[in-house]
């Protein structure tokens, strides 16, 4: 198994997905009924391959990936052969906290009052582990998709 199997719930919410998957592996619903009652071994493989299918499918399509603690922001882009990561941190004494939902001005005003500052930085690495397994593991611990990586693009339009 290259990734992870699915959860219960993941599976669930995919079951008409695992329903062609196993159509197309000419499984019928009364043989999967059989292979999990006599089979559990081949059924939890056909899970397992099921499952690798479905996060190759959505790490392929991940171009920006998102990671928020309450001092710090990264934005990742993951183009053909690198990983590009811009940041911002909240450097000095504050309440302000990234992970709240807040308008761009109440950020800026909380940040204004305490004195703190912002700084942004930036880095780029290649990949070492293959792009889809750094995806999939950066995901796992916790960093969320980005569909049009506009935070990637603001904080990139900052460094100019």
């Amino acid at each position: 198994m290259k990734y992870r199997r699915l959860h219960q719930d993941e599976l669930e919410n995919l079951e008409k997905e695992f329903v062609q998957f196993l159509a197309s592996n000419q499984v019928t619903a009364n043989e999967w009924e059989k292979l999990k009652a006599e089979e559990a071994e081949k059924a939890e493989q056909l899970i397992d391959i099921f499952s690798d299918i479905v996060f190759e499918k959505v790490i392929d399509d991940i171009e920006y990936l998102e990671y928020k603690t309450p001092k710090d922001i990264k934005a990742f882009h993951f183009e053909e052969n690198r990983i590009v990561m811009n940041g911002l941190l909240v450097d000095g004494q504050t309440s302000f906290d990234f992970t709240l939902e807040q308008s761009p001005q109440q950020m800026l005003q909380q940040i204004q009052l305490t004195g703190a500052r912002l700084k942004l930085y930036t880095a780029e690495k290649a990949y070492s582990r293959g792009r889809n397994m750094e995806i999939f593991e950066m995901m796992e611990n916790g960093a969320l998709i980005s569909r049009d990586g506009s935070l990637f693009k603001t904080l990139e339009g900052l460094k100019g």
